[in-house]
């Protein structure tokens, strides 16, 4: 049976890079590119970042049931096509999901055994200097787009407690590193296997650090950098 591994995040966070690493680094591992209504961004493609789409086509495919989950984002539409899922149970595969906390409620709902992961960044500040050094990158100085993201973030936050894992995203290095030891820990825990080797055993070490039972008494400062601090 196919695992499903939901990952959230505010924007900033740097779980576009996190999965595309983990993207390279895992075999029999798909990844559903979300559609939207946006438009595209700089150098995004249609496909890659995601299928980008009419208003009137995204909204025919809520009423034909397309998706597994969908939300509206800053006034965009943004969703997971359930082919996606069909597509990887058919292959065998594993699928991971990059989905924002509205969505991630709702698979969790449809998908009660999937295995959610929050990436949270290590300080609002921390977040606020690299929204500004995307927005830099990609000639966008809006401030009140920065504002916005930043008191969204704020609230996706505060969901943190509804997700099986949470990752500090501190380190890339060490962020990318966790992330593989739970998707690998997870599939020899889906198997049934023991994990009787040293490399399995620090792999499950690691990935049993970022559960949320183990991680929520160290998230006091972070959780306060995010209620304290104003833009």
């Amino acid at each position: 049976m196919s695992l499903v591994f939901i990952i959230s995040a505010p924007s900033g966070s740097g779980k576009s890079t996190l999965v595309n690493e983990i993207k390279r680094l895992v075999d029999h591992l798909e990844f559903s590119v979300s559609y939207t209504t946006r438009p595209p961004r700089g150098s995004e493609e249609n496909g890659r970042e995601y299928y980008y789409t009419s208003r009137q086509v995204f909204e025919r495919m809520i009423g034909r049931d397309d998706f597994l989950e969908y939300a509206d984002v800053f006034g965009n539409y943004y969703g997971t096509a359930r082919k996606f899922l069909d597509d990887a149970m058919k292959r065998g595969h594993d699928l991971l999901l990059d989905i924002d906390v509205q969505g991630a409620s709702q698979l969790q709902e449809k998908l009660p055994e999937a295995i959610s992961i929050f990436i949270l960044p290590p300080t609002k500040q921390e977040l606020e200097k690299r929204l500004r050094r995307r927005s830099s990158a990609e000639h966008m100085t809006d401030e009140a787009v920065i504002r916005r993201r930043l008191e969204t973030a704020t609230r996706e936050i505060e969901n943190y407690e509804k997700y099986d894992y949470i990752l500090v995203n501190d380190s890339l290095d060490d962020s990318i590193d966790a992330l593989k030891a739970i998707i690998l820990t997870e599939r020899a825990r889906a198997a049934g296997g023991e994990t009787a080797r040293a490399d399995e055993q620090k792999l499950a070490e690691l990935a049993r650090g970022r559960r949320l039972e183990s991680v929520r008494p160290s998230l006091g400062p972070i959780l306060e950098s995010f209620r304290k601090t104003t833009v």
